[in-house]
């Protein structure tokens, strides 16, 4: 249904080293970029490598705000290490822990996942829900 999603951030690059590493362990790459240092509008987009992209974030240094309560996304991994490994990259990063990585089986039997808060405050979440391999 969705074909991407935006994020603002208020410092560009900031922001990209947080999700350039968090990203990294999940599979997902910088697909575009749109970077002219001290001008607003910047923008990167992340998604598979060779795909298009599937979340873009773009510099908005002033008035830039997270969704509220009850909203995030969540992103595929392709497997527990990498759940584990997005967490670990997003804290060493400037995010803050919103829940490690582990099982949640009140979301279903192999849902495993781990939640973060973005340098800007944006919630994220990387999730593997299938049998592990």
């Amino acid at each position: 249904m969705l074909h991407h999603a935006s994020l603002g951030v208020s410092d560009i690059e900031r922001s990209a080293a947080f999700y350039d590493a968090a990203f990294a362990a999940l599979g997902y790459v910088r697909v575009w970029d749109d970077i002219r240092p001290g001008q607003t509008g910047q923008a990167i987009g992340y998604g598979p490598p060779g795909g298009g992209d599937k979340l873009a974030i773009k510099h908005r240094p002033d008035g830039q705000r997270p969704a509220g309560p009850g909203s995030h996304l969540a992103f595929a991994a392709p497997s527990h290490q990498a759940v584990d490994q997005f967490h670990a990259a997003a804290i060493a990063h400037g995010g803050r822990d919103n829940g490690g990585p582990g099982l949640r089986p009140h979301y279903g039997e192999h849902y495993y996942a781990a939640f973060v808060i973005d340098p800007d405050g944006h919630a994220l979440e990387a999730v593997f829900n299938s049998p592990e391999q």
